[in-house]
């Protein structure tokens, strides 16, 4: 059980399909000196760790995987140097644990078609790779995999193998892609996976992707998944982030325990490093602060997405905020209180209790130019005098009916009323 949302970093905007082993490293030992305290404390390798020639964000189809003998996927030696000798991820969990940190991988759905080509063995079954494989179950932008047919006998036992396999290794994450939006056919395959990782003698988190995921399956992820993706590839562009308010105000209600919507992760710092080392979130820096406010009274998962070793002052003070970890932390019945035209611009304005006591109010303009703002405590049915911090600037002030801002084009301020 996570009785948290989690926060952590994830390879994938940075590096794609080619993270190797000594980035990882770096990254991990950043975060445990930096970020931990603040929460940050998973490590995550995205998607194609077993594919040697791997170079970006970019697969080559039909490429040869790393496999063992029993129809599972291997680290690539020549990226990850400490997997020699069949070791798999459990020299680099090992490390990643040493620095008191958790470690996470990626792993797409289904079975490796060359294992099925090859028509391998499971292990713990007499059944084979093709015949448990489904082979009109195919991902539309990946080519490492089929489908496992659920119905078949030999099923459970591949998914229950490879869990198993992580949690030897000392896995304490899993991001499962190619899922999360292909229900509902590919819903009786996420009850093998879901009840694979609850039984592989570890506690690990399950997330799946990619997004957006549909709405009328929530109590299918609730049920099933600790955290699932609310939105497509989320990166550094201001329509996105403004698509995600209407994408959170309608998951907000299944935000709680053990289970938390993903909006994504945060594109922050240096982004795709594969191709352009100079290459910076696109993101002002008010747009990142909307970012991390409304992800943090959201209850998103936090997991950022930038080179973590060549953050400047300013990326790591956004992430390392304290008010505003500890509204994520603590936020609990969030949602939107209203949204509105105020003088030309777009005002969102959401809610939330804090579990330690005390009312969250983050206040944002969607609009184009700055502007000032008076927001009725009233609308929030709050009565009486508060003490009223921002988190951002942690300021104090007194609060009585209303709360006057000024709040600059696509920002953001968040406060604790108490």
């Amino acid at each position: 059980m996570i009785t948290s949302s989690p926060m952590g970093w994830n390879s994938w905007d940075c590096y794609g399909a080619a993270v190797d082993e000594k980035t990882v490293r770096a990254n991990a030992e950043y975060c445990a000196k930096n970020l931990l305290a603040s929460g940050y404390e998973y490590i995550v390798v995205d998607i194609q760790w077993y594919e040697p020639t791997a170079k970006n964000h970019e697969y080559h189809p039909f490429t040869e995987l790393v496999t063992d003998g029993y129809s599972r996927l291997m680290p690539a030696v020549n990226r990850f140097p400490s997997a020699e000798g069949g070791k798999g991820f459990a020299p680099l969990a090992e490390y990643v644990h040493s620095l008191g940190l958790k470690f996470g991988i990626h792993i797409m759905r289904g079975i490796p078609r060359q294992a099925v080509h090859a028509d391998s063995p499971i292990q713990g079954t007499d059944r084979t790779a093709r015949q448990i494989a489904k082979n009109d179950s195919i991902c539309c932008w990946n080519t490492d995999m089929y489908g496992v047919d659920p119905s078949k006998e030999g099923a459970y036992e591949y998914y229950l193998s490879i869990f198993r396999l992580y949690a030897s290794w000392g896995v304490d994450f899993v991001k499962c892609d190619d899922i999360a939006r292909e229900m509902p056919h590919c819903r009786e395959e996420l009850k093998l996976i879901s009840k694979a990782a609850r039984n592989c003698g570890r506690e690990i988190v399950l997330s799946i992707s990619p997004g957006p995921a549909l709405l009328e399956e929530a109590e299918m992820y609730k049920q099933y998944a600790n955290m699932w993706r609310i939105t497509d590839d989320f990166w550094d562009k201001w329509e996105l982030l403004y698509n995600m308010f209407e994408r959170c105000e309608k998951w907000s209600i299944h935000t709680g325990f053990d289970h938390y919507p993903d909006a994504d992760m945060l594109p922050v710092g240096p982004l795709r490093q594969d191709y352009d080392v100079n290459d910076r979130t696109k993101f002002t820096e008010n747009e990142q602060i909307t970012m991390l406010t409304l992800w943090s009274i959201f209850r998103s998962p936090l997991f950022i997405g930038g080179e973590m070793t060549k953050f400047d002052d300013f990326t790591l003070s956004l992430l390392t905020n304290t008010g505003i970890t500890d509204m994520h932390r603590n936020s609990r019945h969030a949602h939107q209180l209203y949204r509105r035209e105020v003088n030309g611009n777009e005002l969102i304005v959401w809610t939330s209790v804090s579990a330690e006591g005390g009312t969250y109010l983050a206040v944002f303009n969607a609009g184009e130019t700055d502007a000032r703002f008076d927001i009725s405590l009233h609308e929030a049915e709050l009565y009486g005098k508060y003490k009223a911090v921002e988190l951002w600037s942690n300021e104090e002030s007194t609060a009585e009916r209303h709360i006057v801002t000024a709040i600059p084009s696509h920002g953001a301020k968040a406060y604790l009323l108490k």
